[in-house]
């Protein structure tokens, strides 16, 4: 006799609906600041969509730390929703260390698909090209803008 699935357990399994901004900021890490407005996060899920279709993206902790310390310039968005929050709480300091640009977005699951994988992402570093340079320049505008945590 199989066993069958709970209704909560089939929702999910059939992909529920997403969660909207509001509801993804109660996952959030008490590290996630700055934290990219509802407007700010399109704009780099758009410029992250771009940057994968040039592969001028760098995804996941180990290749975003290794290219951070090769010297390599860019955006790093970082996910909010990330646990244990040890896996990557020094992305921060090092982009601080280096004057990098960098954000927190509330998903990681919607980070990943804006990468163009089926995979949560928790770090990604946006490396500029000419062919979205200036969807580019306003994402990089706006994080720069945002304050810094203390």
């Amino acid at each position: 006799m199989a066993r069958e699935k709970e209704p909560e357990a089939a929702a999910e399994a059939e992909g529920a609906p997403e969660r909207s901004y509001r509801e993804q900021l109660d996952y959030l890490n008490p590290i996630a600041q700055p934290l990219a407005s509802r407007k700010l996060t399109r704009k780099l899920y758009k410029c992250i969509r771009k940057a994968s279709k040039h592969k001028q993206i760098r995804r996941g902790v180990k290749e975003v730390q290794k290219f951070i310390n090769k010297g390599e310039r860019g955006i790093t968005v970082l996910a909010g929703d990330t646990l244990p929050i040890d896996v990557y709480c020094h992305i921060p300091i090092m982009c601080e260390e280096r004057s990098l640009p960098y954000a927190y977005v509330p998903s990681k699951s919607d980070l990943g698909a804006a990468a163009g994988s089926k995979r949560p992402t928790c770090v990604i570093m946006i490396k500029p090209h000419e062919e979205y340079q200036e969807t580019y320049d306003e994402c990089l505008e706006e994080v720069e803008s945002l304050p810094l945590p203390l």
